[in-house]
């Protein structure tokens, strides 16, 4: 298996929730909220698609491509698709904030929270599609397959320490709101 199999399978599950999401979009619209949901889709943009999924993309297959001799069109597309893993932060944490000013009864957020929501349901089916079918195959060409099985290892080591970072953050979530 190739290291870009694992990042398309993840894929694959970053678009099932965007599909969910952009499914309560028209109700956003209308006024009905489910704040647990998007909580969720916040915790999964964050966790899954940012920490987990982008993690492995720039700290192992973007870092190992910037020691290869890339070709101006590919050293320009990574750095494209770096600069949209940063957009997807940002517009994450801004829809994390309306989520909270809803909450806390600011109706005003509701307009942010389905701008934002509207960009990322958008957003993430091109991303997708320009990794998987523009960068992702090609990229596996300046590694040998010996190189490949060890970014595929590494793969597999940063998913297993991924489960200890998200429930340490969640018990010092839980501590923090306890002391509060």
């Amino acid at each position: 298996m190739k290291p870009v199999g694992p990042l398309m399978v993840e894929h694959r599950l970053i678009e099932r929730m965007v599909k969910v999401l952009e499914g309560r979009l028209e109700g956003m619209k209308s006024g009905r909220v489910n704040r647990d949901l998007i909580a969720q889709g916040v915790d999964f943009f964050r966790m899954y698609a940012d920490r987990t999924h982008h993690g492995k993309e720039e700290n192992i297959l973007f870092k190992a491509l910037s020691a290869k001799q890339l070709s101006d069109e590919d050293k320009e597309m990574m750095d494209r698709l770096v600069q949209e893993h940063i957009w997807a932060r940002q517009a994450v944490g801004r829809l994390s904030d309306a989520n909270r000013r809803y909450i806390e009864g600011d109706r005003e957020a509701l307009k942010q929270m389905v701008y934002e929501l509207d960009k990322l349901v958008k957003f993430y089916p091109m991303h997708i599609e320009k990794e998987d079918k523009h960068f992702f195959i090609p990229a596996m060409d300046y590694f040998s397959q010996e190189e490949q099985q060890r970014m595929l290892g590494e793969f597999w080591e940063f998913d297993r320490r991924m489960i200890h970072e998200k429930y340490k953050m969640v018990v010092e979530e839980i501590e923090k709101s306890l002391s509060v």
